[in-house]
């Protein structure tokens, strides 16, 4: 077995979950075993939670990999990459624990796997949830997964991606229970090309998505949300709105608002939680007010969908300068990881992210 591992600070900046997700998907595409320590050292109950557990073993049950340390409250372990791939894999959750966090690292890593295992990958990947959240605190709700990170994903990275999924069941913290079948073609067709993001271009259309756990209905919780960001955006974009509300099936009370602004070189878009505390009024407009931000920035990816394709256009692209509105803690944290695996170096001036692969 290799001991050549690539060793990554589990505490460096952001030093949270987004140092594991792309540690090891990386680490499976490149097929280079990587040790991470510190994990989570600087959080207030460090080491390996739930959510974190969940992610790493559903990622080497995908590949046949080896995890070494994978227990709860654990801040290191060791993977060895599985040089194969599952046609379908089957998840049990018992908690609210994020499905999209889970997806940011099999995704990257079912997307890129013919990288290093040609001949070896399915035509079509299936992965079914029974059990965690679909809408849940500290990551992206299932409407911003789908209609920015997936649909940038397609604009920027290639056209030909296909990620299909069909919600059973919604689940909102605390039960979860969520039910969900996600469906993921390997790209067969890996390419190097220049990417130049500096401007998005026309804004062609703007989306309000407000959906609520049914039990909210009387209430037409989904419906104020809404409210207050219709007057706001009607007011000062002049752009007809196209407006989804949705009540869903679901274990536990919660509702979500996402505003999608799609143009014609990019998307952007922001999304909200439901809280105990605040009306669903209070929501709305907190939802609009940090949309508004993102669009005065004019820059061509969101503050948090920034640092959630990174790992996407270095795999893709030879050079690339785009624009991302702030940049956090999570977006320097996955450059420095990014660097680990890949030769090239990735550059920050203000807004402005550049991008060269030496190899």
């Amino acid at each position: 077995m290799r001991n050549d591992f690539i060793k990554i600070d589990g505490s460096f900046l952001e030093g949270g979950g987004q140092i594991l997700r792309t540690s090891l998907a990386l680490s499976f595409i490149f097929q280079k075993p990587c040790l991470i320590y510190n994990i989570r050292a600087n959080r207030e109950k460090p080491g390996l939670q739930v959510q974190h557990l969940l992610g790493v073993q559903a990622l080497s049950k995908l590949c046949g990999g080896i995890l070494e340390g994978d227990y709860l409250n654990s801040q290191e372990i060791k993977f060895y990459p599985g040089n194969q791939i599952q046609e379908s894999i089957s998840l049990t959750i018992d908690t609210a624990a994020s499905i999209t966090l889970i997806l940011q690292m099999l995704i990257l890593s079912i997307l890129f796997s013919e990288i290093n295992l040609q001949n070896k990958v399915p035509n079509d990947i299936k992965i079914t949830f029974n059990g965690g959240a679909t809408n849940t605190f500290f990551s992206p709700t299932m409407k911003y997964f789908e209609m920015v990170f997936l649909k940038s994903l397609k604009k920027v990275i290639d056209p030909e991606i296909e990620i299909d999924f069909n919600i059973l069941r919604h689940g909102f913290y605390p039960k979860g229970e969520a039910q969900l079948i996600m469906n993921i073609k390997p790209l067969n067709i890996f390419r190097k090309k220049s990417l130049i993001l500096k401007e998005r271009g026309e804004l062609k259309n703007i989306y309000i998505f407000s959906g609520a756990s049914k039990d909210l209905q009387k209430r037409k919780v989904a419906e104020r949300q809404v409210s207050g960001i219709r007057n706001i955006l009607r007011s000062i974009l002049k752009l007809p709105l196209r407006i989804n509300i949705s009540y869903e099936d679901a274990s536990s009370t919660g509702s979500f608002v996402c505003i999608v602004a799609e143009f014609e070189n990019s998307i952007v878009g922001v999304d909200k939680l439901g809280k105990i505390q605040k009306s669903a009024e209070e929501i709305g407009k907190e939802a609009v007010l940090e949309f508004l931000e993102e669009i005065k920035s004019e820059a061509c990816f969101d503050k948090y969908n920034g640092d959630q394709i990174l790992p996407y256009i270095a795999i893709t692209k030879k050079r690339a300068i785009f624009t991302v509105s702030q940049i956090t803690n999570h977006l320097k944290t996955n450059t420095w990881v990014i660097e680990k695996f890949l030769n090239g170096k990735f550059k920050i001036k203000k807004n402005v992210i550049y991008w060269e692969s030496i190899s």
